[in-house]
């Protein structure tokens, strides 16, 4: 008898060590489909970038609920020598924690930089947008440059962001500007060397939002100086998108003018 319910017993061990693995690892699979989906929808068009973030914060509350279950199902699963529930239940723990941790890491990422989507190299007199302007007319975030609070900013927060001198002809630099806009994977929109002006879009890779640059080269005594800006559409902040994207194309500016 008392041997019979201790069977009885370890067998109902066996399954709720198994059922809470499975649990675990379904509900981190459900999370990592909803935490793809939620920017692959905004870039698809299936949805507004705020349901986009709402589906970002039910993946980010499952992944956190599938890596405590998991975990749970880590601990039981061993107890009753459960090696498939405790590998199901490992497999759980780590996709919850990953699904979780990168909304976690952007609002981080965010917490560090200032709320401020407008990020430029000449904040005294920045590049202005002539043939893109018409195409952020209904964008939540205008084209005109937010003026000293966003300069006061940007100067705190990124202060090896400046202009590009380079002991070129205008001529020369326009033309490595170009091809460097080409090779950041840019959509030119406009050209204009007389003005010394190109326009260009970028779309950021998960949620598919559409970023605005302007490139402006202006003759020196020394040769050119090249200033660039780049602002996003949409969004108050921008987790340092924009910065990033600015140092990156000056250093491919820096590579096209002066190849090693």
């Amino acid at each position: 008898m008392n041997r019979s319910l201790t069977e009885a017993g370890a067998r109902g061990w066996r399954r709720t060590a198994v059922a809470t693995a499975n649990l675990g690892l379904a509900l981190a699979v459900v999370a990592g489909l909803a935490l793809l989906l939620a920017g692959l929808g905004h870039r698809f068009g299936w949805w507004s970038f705020g349901t986009g973030f709402q589906v970002l914060r039910w993946a980010t509350f499952g992944g956190i609920a599938a890596a405590v279950i998991s975990a749970a199902g880590l601990v039981i699963a061993p107890l009753r020598a459960q090696r498939r529930g405790m590998f199901r239940a490992l497999a759980g723990l780590i996709v919850g924690l990953f699904v979780a941790g990168v909304p976690l890491s952007y609002l981080q990422t965010a917490r560090s930089v200032p709320p401020i989507h407008d990020i430029t190299t000449d904040p005294e007199d920045p590049p202005e947008f002539e043939a893109i302007a018409p195409l952020r007319a209904d964008a939540p975030n205008p084209a005109a440059y937010g003026g000293p609070a966003v300069a006061a900013q940007q100067r705190e927060a990124y202060p090896d962001i400046a202009p590009a001198d380079h002991p070129v002809a205008p001529e020369t630099a326009f033309e490595a500007a170009l091809v460097a806009a080409d090779a950041m994977g840019w959509t030119v929109v406009a050209t204009d060397e007389a003005a010394g002006l190109i326009e260009a879009s970028d779309r950021t890779f998960w949620f598919g939002f559409v970023d605005d640059i302007v490139i402006r080269v202006r003759p020196t005594d020394a040769g050119s100086r090249v200033d660039v800006r780049s602002t996003s559409r949409v969004g108050v902040g921008d987790f340092g998108t924009n910065a990033a994207r600015v140092r990156d194309y000056l250093e491919e500016l820096e590579a096209r003018l002066n190849p090693r």
